[in-house]
């Protein structure tokens, strides 16, 4: 017997806001499988007001509203079942992220959770990570986003710590980064990877996946940390229009793609990393997963 259902997962970011409609597969006697049916994903780009002003614009929240009532109809287009919406750091600091939560709740009917670095880190932990890393080895999980970076130990399968910062590509951008911050960084994973003989990345994120895509390994190839700098040195002599005309970037993807790049070589100088692995899996899959298997709540269409 085959049943097939779709959730829904809504990602409210500093840098983009994503819909992630995945089939959930259920077979008799079989491992249950969730393939991705859609993904739409709009730059909207909280943190760009957020993290200057506190606020988020009345232009943005016009643009938030259009998109949660164009994703409303477009998972009732696919009939999905249920669906959860998660907001994280520039809705999370946002002086008036409550007001804009309920201002969709009443014009869009979309339900929306504004949740913490430790929620997000635990949600992205929920994803199928066990297929992509070896028991038997050790790994830095570092999830980068607008606002805030996610990272996580792995050691023979199992997370032994976790840490959200709030360094990410927004924030790096608009220079509101302190040092501070970055000497925190650096503490934590010295001390969080110290010990292990040899430990590799893993990296989530928009940047990392283009990243991936161009340099035309096969899924499960690792990048080196000599490709990783050797392209982020490429970057840099580019200027903003040649990334888009010339290295063919998405112009919300040309900026932040130099900052995003910066954390993960600097996560791996100091884990002493060599290689990072590039499942493509972010916070979406992490919300659909934790519905299917009931660690979150979720909203009935």
């Amino acid at each position: 017997m085959l049943t097939i259902k779709k959730y829904a997962a809504i990602d409210i970011g500093s840098n983009a806001v994503r819909l992630l409609i995945s089939s959930i597969i259920e077979q008799k006697g079989k491992p249950v499988k969730f393939k991705k049916t859609s993904l739409v994903r709009v730059p909207i780009r909280l943190g760009a007001d957020v993290f200057l002003t506190g606020q988020i614009s009345e232009e943005n929240i016009k643009r938030m509203l259009d998109t949660m009532t164009a994703f409303k109809l477009l998972m009732k287009s696919h009939k999905v079942l249920t669906y959860k919406a998660c907001a994280t750091s520039a809705m999370r600091e946002a002086d008036n992220g409550n007001e804009v939560v309920n201002l969709i709740a009443k014009t869009s009917d979309i339900t929306i959770d504004i949740i913490n670095g430790e929620d997000e880190a635990a949600i992205i932990a929920a994803t199928d990570l066990n297929s992509y890393i070896k028991e038997d080895k050790t790994y830095l999980y570092v999830d980068v986003g607008g606002g805030s970076t996610e990272f996580s130990v792995i050691h023979l399968g199992k997370t032994v710590a976790s840490k959200s910062f709030k360094i990410g590509t927004v924030r790096l951008l608009n220079d509101i980064v302190r040092k501070e911050d970055w000497h925190e960084l650096e503490s934590w994973i010295k001390l969080k990877t110290a010990g292990y003989d040899a430990l590799d990345l893993i990296g989530s994120g928009g940047n990392i996946n283009k990243i991936f895509k161009i340099s035309g390994k096969p899924l499960g190839k690792p990048l080196t940390y000599f490709y990783l700098t050797s392209y982020y040195n490429k970057l840099q002599t580019y200027s903003y229009e040649e990334r888009i005309t010339e290295l063919e970037l998405n112009q919300d993807r040309a900026d932040v793609i130099i900052p995003a790049t910066r954390i993960y070589l600097s996560a791996m100088k100091w884990s002493g990393a060599k290689d990072i692995y590039v499942p493509k899996i972010g916070l979406s899959d992490g919300i659909i997963k934790s519905v299917y298997f009931n660690t979150v709540s979720s909203v009935n269409i």
